[in-house]
């Protein structure tokens, strides 16, 4: 079957423009912008903040307004953000309007001077707001072909205040784009325990591609029967370099592991657990600081080789209306 149509909207190219003013003095003189890193929250409709440093770009007071206007957007090639919609998420908001209000994809930036980071333990913002922009985003076809919506300066201002003639000449350069995503999406036909089929879905249609078997086996075991005796190898030293001094630890740790198979029976991946997940203390969510990891490995030469490393954790949701997410990280062994 072919893949499920995704696509992924990506923003990038963050700077901040602003001009060179007198710093104030005193005591409560608070953050200054001009002396401060910036950065940018960013949000796709209610999906969770992605956040981003913004480097600053600064004008000098006597430049003239029309050479602030010709100065160029940089183009770095950083990516700050980056949304995965599918396709229940696109015939959401391609949907017709409704009663309530616009269903067009909506993305939000806002930014802020001083550093970020947590107040009193809750996430939060620890900067003085500078500014918002809002850009509308049409993702009807971009499922198909690559969209740009926007790449070039754009003014910020705080909403509800009318900008003065130092807030409106804050200018943020974002590029915003969409392309396609397409990915094969798989499912289990019944519970992982019970070592069911892997079933390849497209909208209404299932078609059974692999068979699997959990068990539980010791790391030592897995060491011992994937790697190959000649340390020369380089198996041994990839493996060094992805694990951590918590892994190596002279207790053993049992932990899960599946292996999957062709509908033939040739075993074509194996993944163990070599880190549990343990939720954060006093709650029921493993942290992107601390997540529980796969290790990977393909057949190959007789023996299991490493393919990836799979780190997970829980994303908390952005409100009460939101549902947590889950969090993934893919480390390479190619």
């Amino acid at each position: 079957m072919d893949p499920c149509p995704f696509v992924r909207v990506l923003v990038g190219n963050l700077s901040l423009k602003m001009p060179v003013t007198p710093r104030p003095a005193g005591a409560g003189a608070g953050v200054h912008p001009s002396t401060s890193p910036c950065y940018c929250k960013i949000r796709l409709n209610k999906l969770p903040y992605q956040t981003a440093d913004a480097p600053l770009v600064m004008l000098s007071s006597s430049s003239s307004s029309d050479e602030q206007a010709q100065a160029p957007a940089p183009a770095t090639g950083a990516l700050a953000a980056a949304f995965h919609l599918s396709k229940a998420d696109l015939a959401r908001h391609m949907a017709k309007p409704s009663l309530f209000g616009s269903r067009t994809a909506r993305l939000k930036v806002a930014v802020y001077a001083g550093r970020r980071g947590t107040t009193c333990g809750v996430g939060g913002s620890s900067g003085r707001l500078l500014g918002k922009v809002v850009i509308p985003l049409d993702l009807k076809g971009a499922a198909a072909k690559p969209v740009v919506y926007h790449s070039s300066w754009i003014c910020i201002g705080k909403r509800g205040r009318k900008p003065s003639s130092v807030s409106a000449a804050n200018e943020l350069s974002l590029t915003v784009r969409a392309e396609p995503d397409p990915r094969f999406v798989f499912e289990f036909d019944g519970e992982p325990e019970c070592s069911p089929q892997v079933l390849q879905v497209q909208g209404s249609m299932k078609q059974p591609m692999f068979t699997c078997k959990f068990s539980c086996r010791s790391n030592s075991d897995l060491r011992s029967r994937s790697m190959p005796a000649d340390t020369g190898s380089g198996g041994r030293n990839w493996l060094t370099a992805f694990g951590s001094d918590r892994e190596r630890t002279g207790k053993e740790r049992k932990g899960w592991s599946v292996t999957v198979h062709d509908l033939s029976g040739s075993p074509v991946a194996l993944a163990s657990m070599v880190t549990p997940f343990v939720a954060s203390p006093g709650t029921d969510r493993v942290s992107r600081s601390n997540p529980g990891a796969w290790l990977v490995l393909r057949p190959g030469d007789g023996t299991w080789k490493p393919w990836g490393r799979l780190e997970c954790w829980r994303e908390r949701g952005a409100g009460a209306a939101t549902g947590d997410s889950l969090g993934y990280r893919l480390l390479g062994a190619f």
